[in-house]
């Protein structure tokens, strides 16, 4: 969908509904600091919240510092991660994103995006979660699968690389609305829109999402 006026004007319904149902959306993720959240949405690739909660639980009091992962023998690393999957990829992001954190950053989170996707191991999607929910900055709108899928069908992409759906999505969406409209299409894609039997009789977008994609049985 192109940024046109009525563009515009259908995603702003859009966003009125997930924020009226939706109102205190945030991300589900336990964290005190930036490097936590970092942490805990590299465990979270194809891995549960919940989950990840209950690793990162033991594993933060354990390591309070970017220098603490950086110097942590890597088998240690992979044991305490291993139930979150992939757990030696994982373990392998964590230390070299950490590593280079003390080396260019003093070990602390940078607060702009063009410094933190210079990281080993961190894309745009991680990028945005980290700045957005922990500082405050909306630098983008962090896509992961649910938001991917979600603008799909609500016709606001028609893309499936994430950099684009995020592209599309700030053309339409004012930035002040950028990290809680991420938060909230998760939600919804938990609860309504999801990936093989989305509940569309009970959606809250019924009457205004065409449903592109969704495949409806009779």
């Amino acid at each position: 969908m192109g940024a046109t006026a009525d563009a515009k004007r259908y995603a702003a319904k859009v966003t009125r509904r997930l924020r009226r149902h939706y109102p205190q959306a945030t991300s589900s993720l336990n964290f005190r600091t930036p490097l936590e959240l970092l942490v805990a949405t590299i465990l979270s690739a194809q891995c549960t919240d919940e989950r990840v909660n209950r690793v990162t639980k033991q594993l933060f009091p354990k390591h309070p510092t970017a220098a603490d992962y950086a110097g942590a023998p890597l088998c240690e690393l992979e044991r305490d991660i291993q139930s979150t999957g992939f757990f030696r990829n994982k373990a392998k992001s964590i230390q070299g994103c950490c590593q280079a954190l003390l080396k260019q950053c003093e070990g602390q989170v940078p607060n702009e995006i063009e410094e933190l996707v210079k990281l080993p191991g961190i894309g745009r999607k991680t990028a945005n979660v980290v700045l957005g929910t922990a500082l405050g900055v909306a630098s983008g709108v962090a896509v992961d699968t649910h938001v991917g899928r979600i603008s799909r069908r609500l016709g606001l992409s028609r893309q499936k690389n994430p950099e684009k759906v995020e592209k599309d999505l700030m053309a339409l969406i004012p930035r002040k609305q950028w990290i809680a409209l991420s938060h909230r299409m998760i939600q919804h894609g938990r609860r309504y829109c999801t990936a093989r039997r989305p509940n569309c009789d009970q959606c809250p977008l019924e009457d205004i999402c065409p449903r592109i994609g969704v495949k409806t049985t009779v």
